[in-house]
């Protein structure tokens, strides 16, 4: 393999550029927001194994409350992690035990108590309904910090919104871009992109390299019998899931975005490949708009008219 390098660089020295690395700034904000996708990751894995365990012994729990990982529902479980547990529990007791948490959601807590009653009851016998429900408590104890620590690391991303646009040299150009506000930047859009893209112009020379790097550009294999387009499976992964997060929720604050991906749905699509699309038509902009240090401006970014499915 060294050889094999040393002939490289002998012979096409003069191709390979060199890799300057992104600024302090972008690798800190790259840091907070690859952690925190990893914390919700974790999050999801651990409410869906609470809902399994759940379904096979008491899927009354389950239903109650709409998201099984929000704080309520963890400290329902906590208290009552077993069907005989909660055996005795009326409107009363259960009003009292959301004032206690403060519960802010619009169902009474008759109608939340009709929830488990109306669900199939779980097959387990009382001693496995027993341990299972240990289980679930301690899964419930593992949530509720994992779901805390999220929402701390979400608000302090919400405070990188304005320090990207001030003192970022490209805060401005990525975060001009439609629903890039703060919502969105906290869950996954603009700011996720922002911290992906970096900040080194000569990783990414052409548009063409910029959507292969995030997955939005189709993989094309051809020979001399047949030709194949193929999902691009080796990219930036969570410069993809930025990218079209973006592209997923531009739809609705861009007209011309919209109708992209009413365009694709048409021509048979199915959604996810129509973000795809749509996320390609971006990208042709962002780049644009990158490389030339600019806001985005519709009436001037007029690249994204050029779509190819």
């Amino acid at each position: 393999m060294p050889f094999m390098l040393a002939d490289v660089l002998r012979a096409d020295g003069h191709r390979c550029r060199p890799l300057r690395p992104a600024s302090a700034e972008i690798r800190a904000l790259r840091a907070l927001v690859r952690g925190r996708d990893d914390l919700v990751r974790q999050r999801l894995a651990l409410a869906n194994q609470l809902r399994s365990l759940l379904d096979g012994f008491w899927p009354g729990a389950a239903a109650i409350f709409a998201d099984i990982s929000s704080p309520i529902a963890l400290a329902f479980l906590r208290r009552y992690p077993t069907p005989d547990s909660a055996a005795r529990l009326g409107t009363k007791r259960l009003a009292s035990f959301l004032a206690q948490h403060s519960y802010r959601g619009r169902r009474t807590p008759a109608e939340l108590l009709a929830r488990p009653r109306a669900a199939p009851n779980g097959l387990a016998s009382e001693p496995e309904a027993e341990a299972k429900g240990e289980l679930a408590r301690t899964l419930a104890a593992l949530l509720e910090p994992l779901g805390a620590e999220i929402a701390r690391l979400s608000a302090r991303l919400s405070a990188c919104i304005e320090h990207a646009v001030a003192e970022l040299p490209d805060g401005q150009t990525v975060m001009s871009f439609p629903r890039a506000g703060r919502i969105c930047a906290a869950v996954g859009s603009m700011l996720p992109t922002l911290a992906e893209l970096g900040d080194v112009r000569e990783r990414f020379p052409t548009e063409d390299q910029l959507a292969a790097e995030a997955g939005v550009a189709p993989v094309t294999h051809a020979s001399a019998k047949s030709r194949g387009v193929a999902f691009r499976w080796a990219c930036n992964k969570n410069l993809r899931a930025a990218i079209t997060t973006f592209a997923d929720n531009s739809r609705h604050a861009s007209p011309w975005a919209a109708t992209v991906c009413r365009s694709a749905r048409e021509r048979g699509c199915k959604h996810p490949h129509a973000i795809r699309i749509l996320a390609r038509a971006w990208v042709r902009v962002l780049w644009k708009a990158w490389q030339d240090r600019q806001t985005y401006n519709p009436a001037q970014h007029t690249a994204a008219t050029k779509i190819a499915a």
